[in-house]
């Protein structure tokens, strides 16, 4: 009888019971990026040195270190999870993309795990150089002739990394490597989510390349979906 007392205590307690609570749950973060002041005009990008580049938009190619749409959106801006519970999910045994085509990085800021592939294509007819200017990680720039086939590579360390084209001196994009699964880029709409938070306290940031930083302290509780929203004030 005392045996079978001590089980069942333990299984109210497994269970939450008696002021114990569970730990499952499945919270989730969302919100927006937008800005306050007048931002950066996007411009046209200069590809006389290599006229078949021109030749590829019927619109001029315009820069993308500032993005914007309606209501002050801000695109471009990688929003993760800086602090906070321990992210234990698996790396992701598929590599993310990476495309030259047009004379462009198709992705201008690229985030994805450490420890995953980055495959990168060249969809041009005339040789890229890929030059990722890394700090942390390894640093290495390699040409990729057209036709050839993609390449992969991956990050071991976190960081972030900007991305150059030695051939076309325009070409510029980030490489975003992070130990965290909890990641989005905002389009032009400015949104992010950032869904599977266990219970916890987080550091949520926010990086833009121009406009730098934002963090923000937040506390998830059980499967509560939160808001959040950053300002960047930015000058021209």
């Amino acid at each position: 009888m005392r045996l079978a007392k001590v089980c069942m205590a333990a299984l109210l307690i497994f269970w939450g019971v008696g002021g114990v609570a569970p730990a499952g749950g499945s919270g989730a973060i969302n919100g927006s990026v937008t800005y306050t002041g007048t931002p950066a005009k996007a411009e046209p990008v200069n590809m006389s040195k290599q006229p078949e580049c021109i030749k590829m938009h019927a619109k001029p190619l315009m820069t993308e270190k500032v993005v914007t749409g309606p209501e002050n959106s801000l695109g471009n801006v990688l929003v993760y999870i800086s602090a906070g519970a321990s992210d234990t999910s698996p790396v992701p045994t598929t590599a993310v993309n990476f495309n030259q085509q047009g004379c462009q990085y198709t992705t201008h800021v690229l985030a994805f795990r450490a420890g995953q592939e980055v495959k990168i294509f060249n969809s041009d007819p005339f040789s890229h150089n890929i030059h990722p200017i890394a700090r942390i990680n390894r640093e290495w720039n390699r040409i990729q002739p057209p036709g050839t086939p993609p390449f992969s590579y991956s990050y071991e360390k976190e960081e972030f990394i900007p991305v150059k084209c030695n051939i076309h001196s325009w070409m510029q994009a980030y490489f975003m490597v992070l130990k965290t699964s909890h990641f989005a880029v905002t389009g032009e709409d400015g949104r992010f989510n950032l869904p599977d938070l266990s219970p916890g306290k987080y550091t949520v940031t926010a990086w833009h390349e121009i406009y730098g930083t934002q963090n923000q302290e937040i506390t998830v509780n059980g499967n509560q979906t939160l808001t959040i929203n950053f300002i960047f004030r930015v000058k021209p």
